[in-house]
């Protein structure tokens, strides 16, 4: 594989799917962006990422829905989704973590510490190669 890994991001508000693919692909990842859960669904079928970004809040189906999905599937159980969201209260990170997220990551993202945020739960995770790759 090269470069640090692939990346699906699931966010269907387009300024922060260029901000995020921006940031990340500065910092050497490969990144594919689905705006819905569906989306989604179909890029993990095709191309199983290191990680998942997942907001909260999308259209039709809600990201924390659609992680219980990912964790309850074993052909996508292993993948770390970590939640971005502009959701900032008191028991939305629990929420999340409860959903099977790996970790939150709350927006708007800090450009400076992104990648760092973003590797940490890549470099944490001990499945990490035992998915099948591109």
């Amino acid at each position: 594989m090269t470069g640090k890994g692939l990346i699906l991001v699931v966010e269907d508000n387009e300024a922060n799917q260029m901000l995020v693919r921006a940031v990340l692909e500065l910092e050497g990842y490969r990144v594919e962006l689905a705006g819905s859960a569906d989306e989604a669904l179909e890029q993990l079928r095709d191309s199983p990422p290191d990680l998942i970004l997942m907001d909260v809040q999308l259209p039709g189906e809600d990201g924390l829905s659609l992680t219980r999905r990912i964790k309850a599937d074993p052909a996508t159980c292993a993948i770390p989704v970590v939640a971005l969201t502009a959701h900032a209260m008191t028991g939305d990170r629990e929420l999340a973590l409860n959903a099977g997220c790996a970790g939150y990551i709350s927006k708007p993202i800090d450009t400076r510490t992104f990648g760092l945020q973003v590797t940490q739960y890549l470099v944490d995770n001990p499945n990490r190669g035992r998915v099948v790759a591109l």
